[in-house]
């Protein structure tokens, strides 16, 4: 299990950086690396947004 919380800490982590470079300079990075909802870019999307389902319950066992 602590390799796929890694792996969604990683995931949630990119995925705020996008949203700060989105929100700071109008700058979408998945988009620019992979093409604007590409299959590949819409994965991405789909993982980060899966990851920070699962965080919700990472916060959940840190407050144990």
């Amino acid at each position: 299990m602590k390799i796929l919380y890694n792996i969604v800490l990683t995931l949630v982590i990119i995925g705020a950086i996008n949203w700060l470079l989105i929100g700071l300079f109008d700058f979408d990075l998945v988009a620019t690396l992979f093409g604007a909802m590409s299959v590949i870019s819409r994965i991405i999307y789909t993982l980060v947004g899966i990851s920070g389902i699962i965080s919700i319950g990472l916060y959940f066992r840190i407050n144990e």
